[in-house]
């Protein structure tokens, strides 16, 4: 893995370190930021292994189509499919006003994370944690 790949997992890790923490928090908790964060993670976990495995990308945030880019050399990515979708919702709307996201969905959309994050992490010969 090149230092470019372990910078994107590195990124990665920091934004689920930032989701986990807005879902902890017990005073003023973010759950828009956690659930924004939790797609920031999934976009690096999949650019990270888009790059290593030299599929090129461009600089988009829809996880869907960086997924659609991935199945058609990985098929297997089939699987996260789902979770993917949920996440992709919360790019845009989770900055700007009007959006309440509950600690419930918070929860649900890091979860979410940690499934894509362990399915591509395991692609990549990286140990679970």
């Amino acid at each position: 893995m090149n230092a470019q790949v372990t910078e994107w997992i590195a990124l990665a890790e920091g934004d689920l370190d930032t989701a986990r923490r807005e879902l902890r928090a017990r005073l003023r908790p973010n759950y828009n930021a956690a659930c924004f964060h939790s797609h920031q993670c999934a976009e690096k976990y999949l650019k990270g292994f888009m790059l290593d495995h030299d599929i090129p990308f461009e600089k988009i945030h829809d996880l869907l189509k960086l997924w659609m880019q991935i199945k058609r050399h990985f098929p297997e990515f089939e699987l996260i499919q789902e979770w993917l979708g949920l996440l992709n919702q919360y790019p845009v709307a989770t900055r700007y006003p009007g959006l309440h996201l509950s600690r419930e969905e918070a929860k649900d959309a890091v979860q979410a994370t940690h499934r894509v994050r362990f399915f591509i992490r395991s692609r990549m010969g990286l140990p679970p944690e």
